[in-house]
């Protein structure tokens, strides 16, 4: 009998001992590759030829890095119930009072909502002030409805009537397609002035991440009056002078660095960005820091003032991103306003905009309202 005992604990320690190496193998290898494999097959491989992109897919660092920059995305979970919240106020109809929603707008019929300026501070029958606000999405994603929260929180605190248009992301459209409808909407804010009681000579641009960057883009496309907008070369530089600022919330300005950060976490190929841009050979020309250092001395003088803001624990777009930008437009004399927030990262800085109660929605509405104030009396 005791040898029978001593031949089943043998088996069972044999057993037990067995295990913890096979589930430590799948958590530090299996998991790993399963999460990268899966991420690169839905969303692109290398762009190397034949069969190297499967060999470069597979290479252990890219492995891991990518399966690191999926995992880190879990955390997003905590914004379940704020999901909810825009869910439920988008479709509530009790809610229309608020904004006009669903305006069509533009060569491609996109549709914008706007958010009405409430009345306080204002005299009667003046109109507000226009914010035009350009949500991110790594130019691949992104819609207008997710940002009603903040549009409807940017209209209460800024008391300016806000428009939150949509643009045809990859792979509907290319940036330059993105720009167009950015342009468009600048288009349609000049005519639409007097019906929606808003000022068409007062406009403030706030765009976030890759919308930060379509901001600062269109911006100087206008200012350089590109032919590709095909918008009249007069209407180019109406627009130019009725933007009185640009506001970026953690933005992409210089596409070669963002790639290169990108390449260090692994995600360059399944990223839309490179995609968007049409390949890295365009990345000098969708590059806001590339394109400032081209323009002329007079078309400099017609820049508006700039604030960046940007947060310290920003893993995605790193703070050098507005950091250098803000040293590059010191150096050409544009003004710019550089904000760095402790301990914000790059989801937390436009959800926290969203709802009275999240954590930096004081911090970061009290820098924008310093310099939406600043831009509107350099007007």
């Amino acid at each position: 009998m005791f040898k029978c005992i001593f031949f089943y604990s043998c088996r069972s320690g044999l057993k037990c001992h067995t295990s913890v190496p096979v589930a430590v193998g799948f958590v530090l290898v299996g998991l790993p590759y399963s999460i990268s494999l899966v991420v690169q097959w839905i969303y692109g491989w290398p762009d190397n030829p034949g069969w190297k992109k499967y060999i470069e897919a597979l290479k252990p660092r890219r492995i891991f890095c990518l399966a690191r920059a999926v995992l880190e995305t879990v955390k997003y979970l905590q914004y379940g119930r704020l999901y909810f919240q825009w869910k439920s106020w988008y479709e509530n109809d009790d809610n229309r009072k608020h904004y006009e929603k669903g305006i069509t707008f533009g060569r491609r019929g996109n549709k914008l909502d706007l958010y009405y300026a409430p009345n306080r501070g204002r005299a009667p029958g003046v109109p507000a002030p226009l914010v035009v606000f350009i949500y991110g999405g790594a130019w691949g994603s992104g819609e207008r409805s997710i940002y009603c929260l903040l549009a409807r929180q940017m209209s209460e605190q800024l008391s300016a009537t806000v428009i939150c248009p949509d643009y045809c992301t990859f792979p509907k459209g290319n940036v330059l397609g993105m720009v167009q409808d950015i342009a468009d909407c600048l288009v349609w804010a000049q005519d639409s002035g007097p019906k929606f009681h808003f000022e068409k000579d007062n406009i403030v641009l706030i765009g976030h991440s890759a919308g930060a960057h379509l901001c600062a883009l269109t911006m100087l496309f206008l200012i350089d009056a590109r032919e590709e907008l095909f918008i009249e070369t007069g209407q180019q530089r109406d627009i130019t002078l009725a933007v009185r600022g640009v506001i970026g919330l953690s933005g992409v300005y210089n596409i070669m660095d963002h790639y290169e950060h990108e390449q260090k976490r692994a995600v360059e190929f399944v990223s839309t960005m490179h995609k968007a841009m049409n390949g890295v050979e365009n990345f000098p020309y969708y590059s806001p820091t590339h394109l400032f250092k081209k323009l002329s001395q007079d078309k400099l003088r017609r820049v508006p003032p700039f604030a960046l803001i940007h947060g310290t624990s920003d893993i995605i777009v790193p703070v050098e991103s507005s950091t250098k930008l803000s040293e590059l437009l010191t150096a050409l004399s544009i003004d710019v306003s550089l904000y760095l927030l402790p301990g914000v990262d790059h989801i937390e800085i436009v959800t926290d905009l969203m709802a009275s109660e999240r954590r930096f929605y004081l911090p970061i509405y009290g820098i924008i309202k310093r310099e939406y104030r600043k831009h509107l009396e350099s007007s």
